[in-house]
């Protein structure tokens, strides 16, 4: 059977995020580890997600969950105060905590999530632009990862693709001679709506198209082929993501 369906960014974010809420890892390290869940728009579904797993939502809002955002030009909005990073130790959220606060203490079979600008669906790579004079927070992170082999899942959406291998995206922007963002190739696992169908329902689906307007920019078409069971498990999946609201400030 084949099956063709469309998702927003909004929807993929979602579906991202119950898919990691999944992961045998992801369960391990609930009950027995610290999860750091850096702030971000597809990070706070992730948040949301692992935070209900705890029954531990109170106080959570996703519209102080970033440190960065892009918005149309000429866009205006009320500033929502940072609720910071989260940081979930043995099945408790330790509220007020940041990256630079849990880094430090990250050990290996702990997690971190972090969220990208761009993704290599080819390599499987993540990277992000980089706007200060610092890596800001991919420093500690570099550091958890290949000091104390902490694992990072870099969860990104495919409206976020890029065909160029991001060493060479790298050597571009980070050039002596280029002006504007950096770049930053991620060392982590990026996960993006290919995975998360990959791993719930064992169909592996490709993009069919992408585009839209009135709420569906950056939207894309799929198609995936499975048994019975198989397809019915995913349009389920499809119907508990499709309503998602996109992120508002």
């Amino acid at each position: 059977m084949t099956i063709q369906f469309f998702l927003t960014p909004a929807s993929g974010k979602r579906l991202i995020a119950k898919s990691i809420s999944q992961l045998p890892e992801v369960k391990k390290a609930l009950k027995s580890g610290t999860i750091l869940i850096i702030g971000g728009t597809t990070n706070a579904a992730v948040a949301e997600e692992l935070l209900r797993s705890i029954g531990q939502t109170e106080g959570f809002d996703k519209r102080g969950f970033f440190r960065g955002i892009t918005v149309p030009k000429g866009f205006k909005y009320t500033p929502v105060e940072s609720i910071g990073d989260v940081v979930i130790r043995n099945g408790e959220w330790l509220r007020g905590l940041t990256v630079y606060d849990a880094c430090a203490d990250l050990k290996k079979g702990d997690l971190i999530f972090k969220g990208a600008n761009a993704v290599n669906l080819d390599e499987a790579q993540a990277g992000v632009l980089l706007g200060s004079d610092n890596i800001g927070t991919a420093g500690p992170v570099l550091t958890a990862v290949y000091g104390r082999r902490v694992q990072l899942i870099v969860p990104v959406g495919v409206e976020k693709r890029v065909t160029k291998r991001l060493k060479e995206l790298s050597d571009i922007c980070n050039s002596p001679e280029a002006s504007g963002l950096k770049f930053l190739p991620l060392p982590g696992r990026a996960y993006t709506e290919l995975d998360a169908i990959k791993d719930l329902t064992g169909i592996s689906a490709e993009i069919l198209g992408s585009g839209g307007v009135c709420g569906a920019e950056g939207g894309c078409y799929f198609i995936a082929c499975g048994d019975e069971e198989q397809i019915g498990s995913l349009q389920q999946l499809i119907s508990e993501v499709q309503t998602e609201n996109p992120f508002c400030l």
